[in-house]
């Protein structure tokens, strides 16, 4: 029996791309892996094979959240080999793994939010092969703006403020439809600043970037007036933040301030898109760490 992971691939649905790609660089190491050991399919491997297997990535110096991933991958495709009918048991089940590291994820600075959002101190640079002249800059500066501000004031994924086509924004209403994971529907409110950026750049920067190419419906282009990635948002975080700063930070920072101003856990995470709640309740020690961080600084008897 071949080890189908093409099929296996068409046969995940609920999920992105970018999860689709991962199970398919974790599958097809483990496909080589067995390759090397003599085995032709996946009837061949038992349980034994997949600890050696794990025991081997991590032999590897991989991090742990990474063999932990790396296992899930093989859990969800041996389980699909045994529901298809392709094996008559799955190898997988209990399959262990170390568990990732417990990583708080990394929540903007005041100073620095408003350094990013306010007062950038980077000089507009343009991106290899184009120029930019002070009507380009102005228009540079509005998308930048606006890419931020909803970035921070609605905890956007990168993926789907790329994915904005202008039928999703309401001005009036200052809310966004959102296509999330799994093409899950969401609607998601704008702040104030962050519903003035989007006018202004809709009204005006966004017509200059834009050329006879340009899709009519996105939201936001990049220098070339192609649709705005994320790799373009990265390069725009690179102008204007004066320390690294992936754009990630952004959604924290707006679940962890929410919770700080006392927030419905529940609602936070019907703004995030959280399946889980699980999830959405990493912020909780996120603000915990910070209002110690508060009280160690600010009490006189800490």
């Amino acid at each position: 029996m071949a080890w189908s992971l093409d099929e296996f691939a068409a046969g995940l649905t609920g999920v992105s791309e970018a999860t689709v790609r991962a199970y398919g660089t974790d599958l097809a190491g483990f496909v080589e892996w067995c390759g090397r050991l003599g085995l032709d399919g996946p009837e061949q491997v038992d349980r034994r094979t997949l600890r050696r297997y794990l025991a081997f990535l991590s032999s590897r110096n991989l991090a742990r959240r990474s063999v932990a991933r790396k296992a899930s991958s093989l859990r969800r495709y041996f389980g699909w080999l045994t529901r298809t009918g392709r094996l008559p048991a799955d190898p997988s089940v209990g399959l262990s793994a170390p568990k990732g590291e417990g990583r708080l994820p990394h929540v903007l600075r005041d100073d620095q939010l408003h350094t990013l959002l306010d007062d950038p101190a980077a000089v507009m640079r343009s991106e290899p092969g184009t120029k930019v002249d002070d009507q380009r800059a102005h228009a540079l500066r509005q998308r930048d703006d606006a890419v931020l501000e909803v970035l921070y004031g609605s905890g956007l994924r990168v993926s789907e403020l790329c994915g904005l086509r202008v039928d999703d924004v309401d001005l009036r209403g200052q809310r966004i439809t959102v296509w999330g994971k799994g093409a899950k529907q969401r609607a998601v409110p704008l702040s104030e600043p962050a519903a003035v950026a989007l006018e202004r750049w809709l009204a005006g920067g966004r017509a200059v970037l834009q050329t006879a190419e340009s899709p009519v419906d996105a939201v936001f282009v990049n220098q070339r007036g192609r649709v705005l990635t994320p790799r373009d948002v990265r390069r725009l975080l690179d102008r204007r933040s004066p320390q690294p700063t992936h754009p990630h930070a952004l959604r924290h920072t707006f679940a962890t301030h929410l919770l700080d101003g006392g927030a419905d856990l529940r609602a936070v995470q019907e703004l995030l898109g959280h399946e889980d709640l699980s999830t959405t309740q990493i912020y909780t020690h996120v603000s915990r760490e910070r209002m110690r961080r508060v009280f160690d600084d600010t009490h006189p008897r800490a």
